[in-house]
């Protein structure tokens, strides 16, 4: 009779890249969730009928703004994809910092702390894990030529027009 071993499982690395995107894209669930599931709230929907979100009046202003705020998580999926590294490090530090207190705000004045309370929780820990993995994206140590330049010897010979390639 043979025994059966498990096999291990292959844990992959995932690029930063991925972790970015798939954090932002994480984030812009609930997000957008939080909202969605906020129309159940008593009284949301008569108060947006009545040309009110939260304490603010529905214009093109407000509704520019919402559409700002939103769009900017989405296009970090996108952009942590496709900039450059560095580029992409600086971005996602610089947005995702900008987003706790935008986050944090969506507390204030609501009486449904539980359910806010959760989905702050919630986003300014994914907001944690953007910043975490831009912070120690990891680096390459730079190749023994590239840091010291070309070899003296070859350096001089081909400054000198001596080197025959």
């Amino acid at each position: 009779m043979r025994t059966r071993h498990p096999a291990t499982l292959e844990d992959q690395r995932i690029p930063v890249r991925a972790k970015l995107a798939a954090t932002w894209t994480s984030f812009m669930f609930l997000y957008a969730y939080v909202d969605i599931l906020n129309f159940f709230t008593p009284g949301v929907i008569q108060d947006i009928l009545n040309g009110k979100v939260f304490k603010f009046d529905l214009s093109q202003t407000f509704s520019t703004t919402a559409l700002t705020l939103v769009a900017i998580p989405i296009l970090m999926v996108v952009l942590s994809m496709t900039l450059p590294a560095q580029a992409n490090r600086i971005t996602n530090l610089t947005i995702a910092s900008l987003y706790v207190p935008v986050t944090a705000f969506n507390a204030a004045g609501e009486s449904w702390l539980y359910f806010y309370g959760l989905a702050i929780a919630l986003e300014l820990i994914l907001l944690a894990l953007i910043v975490r993995y831009a912070w120690t994206w990891p680096r390459t140590a730079p190749s023994a030529t590239a840091a010291t330049g070309p070899a003296p010897a070859l350096a001089s010979r081909t400054a000198n027009g001596t080197d025959s390639n």
